[in-house]
């Protein structure tokens, strides 16, 4: 027993550490005494009976034992033995946040050696006991400097907590997570989401623009920049591939001319041009590089044989008139001009002097979305699936009966998810590209009589166009421009170590030939096998040796009506916009669509260029705009 006692006055007793037996001597006194802690504010503990406060006991007070004097340890309630504190109906209170904390003492048998299940202040440490009648300055200082030590390095020291063994269960911290949920859902209570809405689109945006490509984004651009009061407009893009793996832009080949058949094409391709030349006058952003482009004005080189020499000449004759630099060129010319072609079967040719050639459409698409980020335009990935809308029925002043509508809400579904958010807005703008005409339909565009204009489909569908990277080391020099052979095949060089880009569209080389399946986009290398290497090999003789080394496919949205644009809004759809149906030259007159939409969702109609040909209507009333020049 002497080596036992000398351990635990030396701090080595297993399971008591040290400052224990200040507390043991402490809580001994109480005991005698028959009083108990309680907490006052300040969490400062005070010693008060049960019996004094008036305050019943929880179990009724056995019988007096006769054979017990008075004063005796048995009589104090020591009666079960050495260390034990309190008796039947004792309760001891801990503060904690200045509220007392009362456990009854079960059968006077709660020791000392077992005080770790004791009380803690709120900030987890022991407080302060005055309960001994000696007790003084220095000896209370030392008491809690004890207790803080010996029993601080335990369970009190984290707080109330459950005691499993060595570990600590938290229950306190969980029920408050747990009573902070509950109130956030109760009526009045303030609403506390349970999960991360950041991923949805507004529930409100002015106007809402479907497809997220170079033409989509360049109407967001212009939306913001005429905005007469910044921050007026509110714009929400929608594209539903946020990796732009299928996107045309990032697919195509990036040519930029102004030899067109149409004064309208000739004028986009002007205005286009300009506003990629001086990228970084519109595009810039505070604190980011500037735009490299890598713009490649060599030009374009179109070659026609006897057949279309004609249309040729009356093609550059208009492009001159708008103000495009282009000259007609002999086939002596050409030859002196690039020795490497093969001149048999060209009749004419035409060369663009001037703001001609071909850039990185990649670096234009970041640019643009960049750009819109910093003026406000917010961006949600996922997918339109549905239209609400109200209708009105007309007579036109020929008596037919229409039906006009208007969007009021877009849904759009989350990406590789079930949920979906309805948009409230103004303003819808379709530019969805190559599947501009499945929207269409989803708007209720084309769902009526046939012939009428209500039945009027939006004639736009995706058609898919290979593109293949070849090498030849003796293929034509850095002087080359961008080719267009009078067969439809064309090709481009693609950097500094003599590899070409080129393909050749499959209507182009016969009307009978057969599209290609546009469920998917898997290339097919026998395409350039068997139909545009031949022309490539009879043209430029040095490709006779040329090796594919990388292919892929894209999209056109095909206008199957005239293969020009749909700009401006449906005559029955009233809120909705048209910026699609391109065939192929939509990437480079995107600076100048996006504008003229702007201007005519903003001022009702168009102001730079006059694109009224392009307006739907021209789908019901039969009259085709065409264009020649399509790649």
């Amino acid at each position: 027993m002497v080596k036992k006692s000398s351990m635990a006055a030396a701090g080595k007793e297993p399971g008591r550490a040290p400052g224990t037996q200040a507390a043991i001597a402490a809580a001994s006194c109480c005991a005698k005494r028959g009083t108990r802690h309680t907490s006052s504010p300040g969490n400062q503990l005070s010693r008060t009976s049960a019996q004094s406060r008036g305050v019943p006991s929880p179990t009724p007070p056995r019988a007096r034992r006769t054979d017990v004097t008075p004063g005796s340890p048995m009589a104090a309630g020591g009666g079960h033995g050495r260390g034990s504190w309190g008796s039947h109906g004792e309760t001891a209170a801990y503060g904690a946040e200045g509220r007392g904390l009362e456990a009854p003492l079960a059968n006077g048998r709660a020791r000392l050696n077992n005080s770790r299940r004791g009380a803690v202040t709120a900030e987890g440490t022991v407080c302060g006991i005055e309960c001994c009648p000696r007790r003084g300055g220095p000896q209370r200082a030392m008491l809690r400097r004890a207790l803080r030590l010996g029993l601080g390095r335990g369970l009190l020291g984290r707080g109330l907590g459950t005691w499993r063994g060595d570990s600590t269960l938290d229950w306190d911290g969980k029920v408050s997570d747990i009573k902070k949920k509950i109130q956030s859902v109760l009526p009045g209570g303030a609403w506390n989401p349970l999960y991360d809405t950041s991923h949805l689109p507004p529930e409100h945006s002015d106007v809402v623009i479907v497809g997220g490509g170079v033409l989509g984004l360049s109407v967001a651009y212009w939306l913001k920049r005429l905005e007469k009061r910044r921050g007026a407009i509110q714009v929400l893009v929608v594209e539903r591939d946020y990796t732009y793996s299928q996107a045309s832009t990032g697919l195509s080949v990036g040519g930029i001319r102004q030899q067109f058949s149409l004064p309208e094409n000739i004028q986009l391709s002007l205005f286009s041009v300009d506003f990629l030349r001086n990228i970084n006058e519109y595009l810039a952003v505070v604190d980011d590089p500037p735009l490299d482009l890598q713009f490649n004005p060599s030009g374009y080189l179109l070659l026609a044989s006897e057949k279309g020499a004609a249309i040729m000449e009356n093609n550059v004759k208009v492009q001159r008139q708008e103000g495009a630099k282009v000259c007609l060129m002999s086939p002596e010319q050409l030859r002196n001009k690039f020795p490497w072609i093969n001149t048999e079967g060209v009749a004419l040719a035409s060369y663009g002097l001037e703001d001609e050639g071909w850039f990185d459409p990649w670096c234009l698409l970041q640019g643009l979305r960049r750009k819109v980020q910093s003026m406000g335009v917010l961006f949600c990935h996922g997918e339109v699936t549905r239209f609400i809308s109200s209708s009105n029925r007309m007579e036109t002043a020929s008596g037919e009966e229409v039906t006009l509508k208007r969007i009021h809400e877009v849904h759009v579904k989350m990406d590789r998810s079930l949920e979906y958010q309805p948009v409230e807005c103004a303003i819808v703008i379709n530019a969805a590209g190559a599947w501009s005409g499945q929207i269409a339909e989803l708007a209720g565009i084309g769902k009526g009589p046939p012939g009428t204009l209500q039945g009027t489909k939006l004639p736009v569908e995706p058609r898919k166009r290979y593109v293949y990277l070849w090498h030849c080391p003796q293929g034509p020099g850095l002087e080359t421009p961008f080719v267009i052979d009078s067969s439809g095949a064309y090709f481009r060089r693609e950097g500094l170590g003599n590899n070409y880009l080129g393909s050749c569209s499959p209507t182009e080389l016969s009307p009978q030939e057969e599209e290609p399946d546009p469920g998917n986009l898997e290339v097919d290398h026998g395409f350039f096998q068997d139909k545009v290497w031949p022309h490539l090999a009879q043209r430029v003789p040095a490709f006779e040796t040329l090796k594919v080394r990388s292919a892929w496919a894209g999209y056109y949205d095909y206008n199957t009506f005239d293969q020009n644009g749909v700009v401006g809004p449906h005559p029955l759809v009233v809120n909705m916009y048209f910026a699609t149906g391109f065939s192929g030259h939509g990437l480079q007159q995107a600076p100048a669509v996006g504008r003229a939409v702007a201007e005519m969702v903003l001022e009702g109609s168009f102001q730079t260029i006059d694109l009224n040909p392009f307006l739907f209507s021209r789908f019901y009333l039969g009259e085709k705009v065409q264009e020649h020049n399509i790649i």
